[in-house]
């Protein structure tokens, strides 16, 4: 059971987010679709002070990758096809200057397509011009994208005022996420699959997940299952914020 003061820190953490949330425009940062944006007291009031647990009801959910693209990517294609799951990728610009076959592939197969930053450092602690330089290499080196939003994930999750103002100056909505499957803190598919059924998805949910690990692979068949059963669409960030 974890101690006391861990878990008051992690009632004002989480407070702290979803104060976030209410108060931070979409256009600069999302956490989850609009359909999941909870009312700020209510949320609030059960964050702090505890109350029912989170009942989930059926709506659109957003699975997506980061890290990529890899070796595996052609392998994690093949099996959201065979799932019919339409994700979203949060590349980062290196690897796909490395290779352009691969992020050909992941938009062939009708995925969306977003950065990751060029290098995967962390926005905060860029300078402006370095933060500038990388969402413009990333951004050149995707394709167009649909026309509902452009979309970046900021390494690690790390962010700042400062660093959510210029991505939006140039032209990018921040996405973060609502559902962490923890596939990065564990190798174990089985615990993978764990983490997202305790978690009870609702509606407007942001999966975190990440390319180049065969266990988040082997996991996926599951996740899915487990997402449809209660009744959830599958569906890419761009649709979910449209």
């Amino acid at each position: 059971m974890p101690a006391r003061g861990s878990s008051l820190h992690e009632r004002v953490r989480r407070g702290a987010k979803l104060l976030a949330e209410q108060v931070l425009p979409e256009s600069m940062v999302v956490w989850r679709g609009r359909e999941g944006r909870s009312k700020p007291l209510t949320a609030l009031r059960g964050v702090v002070f505890g109350g029912a647990a989170k009942v989930a009801s059926a709506g659109r959910v957003a699975l997506t990758f980061d890290d990529g693209p890899t070796s595996l990517t052609p392998a994690y294609l093949d099996i959201l096809a065979q799932l019919d799951v339409r994700a979203t990728f949060f590349l980062v610009g290196k690897l796909c200057e490395r290779h352009p076959e691969l992020v050909a592939a992941i938009a062939a197969r009708g995925h969306q397509l977003a950065g990751h930053g060029y290098t995967h450092r962390r926005f905060t602690a860029l300078s402006q011009a370095e933060l500038a330089d990388e969402l413009e290499r990333t951004r050149r080196l995707l394709p167009p994208g649909d026309g509902l939003v452009e979309l970046v994930r900021p390494p690690f999750g790390a962010v700042s005022l400062t660093a959510l103002a210029a991505c939006r100056r140039h032209g990018f909505t921040a996405v973060l996420w609502s559902l962490n499957s923890g596939d990065w803190r564990s190798h174990d598919a089985g615990q993978i699959e764990r983490n997202m059924a305790e978690q009870a998805a609702a509606p407007g949910e942001i999966v975190l997940l990440h390319e180049g690990q065969s266990w988040t692979m082997k996991a996926l068949p599951a996740i899915v299952g487990g997402l449809r059963q209660a009744g959830h669409e599958l569906v890419t960030v761009g649709e979910l914020l449209a």
